[in-house]
């Protein structure tokens, strides 16, 4: 079986991890959990050589110092003219690459606890991708999760599923349901497809998107291990998901699910529940005091916290700004105007 071509997808400014991740030094490229950054973890998973080949990152420019720094000599880089979400950015990889070439489409700022479920998974995905089905990872859902949006899944297909339909971001009572009903997973933002088969699905659903991002990469130079696509077409493109430029549209969607203990970061509550805590569920990072707490997480750079009789809380103190908020109103904190300024 040829390898597979990882492609980490670097963008977004993560700002509902303010006032930790900013402008300067965005969510991907900070050592949320653990010692590495996110993005570097994304890369050593994808680094066994005997099922994975180099990988390639998919960035704009404001990030590509960072990528060069944290991702080693063995990445190749494509750097974005311009940010137009993640339909087009695959297809500037995959255009880079032969058509039977098969591609693992990996967000740079994900967590995953399990990395041995997560190649397992993989591999099941690949088996698919090379009878031409695009296929999205799907996570089992924990709890009624309102953040993420959900997969309906269909009849068994191999070691996965066909993929019944795609559902938004529900409200807390559709989550319960489908929860209670089963048969729905969390989109784990993952995928794996031929880079021939999505091209032909791009051209199909979106056009001018496809070619748009071909004459792209016809009309691009390289530099190195750095590509450089022509700014003038791709700048026309009209920015959309992979989900809804291609995915809910092919009649050739497949899902497989690996249970790898997986989280999207995508706030301070998500990053609070894939750290470990104490017998309370309390963590702290810096210094910090915590008395007859529960649930509680605190960050500093420097100031001590003191925190005492309080729930579900979480705290953080970098650079000088400061953030307080309730685990639940944590989906909120890029509504801030210090988030979408710094």
């Amino acid at each position: 079986m040829s390898l597979i071509h990882p492609v980490i997808l670097c963008g977004g400014g993560g700002t509902r991890l303010w006032p930790r991740s900013r402008i300067a030094a965005p969510k991907p490229f900070l050592p949320l959990v653990g010692e590495r950054t996110l993005f570097q973890q994304s890369l050593e998973r994808t680094r066994d050589p005997s099922l994975f080949a180099p990988p390639i990152v998919v960035a704009g420019e404001a990030h590509q110092q960072f990528v060069m720094e944290q991702a080693g000599e063995e990445a190749r880089l494509i750097v974005e003219p311009a940010a137009r979400n993640t339909a087009p950015a695959i297809a500037l990889a995959a255009a880079r690459l032969e058509p039977e070439d098969i591609m693992l489409v990996c967000p740079s700022d994900h967590h995953i606890g399990d990395g041995a479920a997560f190649r397992a998974g993989v591999a099941k995905a690949r088996d698919l991708a090379a009878e031409g089905w695009l296929v999205a990872f799907g996570v089992a859902p924990t709890r009624p999760e309102t953040g993420y949006g959900y997969i309906k899944t269909g009849e068994p297909l191999g070691e996965g599923h066909r993929i019944e339909r795609f559902v938004e971001k529900p409200d807390a009572e559709r989550a319960e349901t489908f929860l209670a009903e089963g048969g729905y997973i969390w989109n784990g933002g993952i995928f794996a497809f031929a880079a021939g088969r999505y091209l032909e699905e791009l051209q199909r659903t979106r056009p001018e998107m496809a070619s748009a991002a071909l004459r792209a990469v016809e009309e691009g130079r390289s530099e190195g291990r750095v590509f450089y696509p022509a700014g003038e077409p791709f700048a026309q493109i009209t920015g959309e998901s992979v989900d809804y430029a291609v995915m809910e549209h092919t009649d050739r969607a497949a899902t497989v699910s690996a249970d790898m203990g997986w989280s999207d970061i995508g706030n301070w509550d998500a990053l609070a529940e894939a750290r470990d805590s104490d017998g309370d569920g309390n963590h702290a990072r810096g210094q910090a005091d915590l008395v007859d707490c529960r649930n509680v997480m605190v960050e500093s750079d420097g100031p001590r916290v003191s925190i005492v009789g309080a729930c579900d809380l979480i705290v953080v103190v970098d650079k000088g700004e400061v953030l307080v908020t309730t685990r639940e109103g944590a989906q909120k904190v890029g509504k801030l105007p210090g988030a979408a300024d710094q």
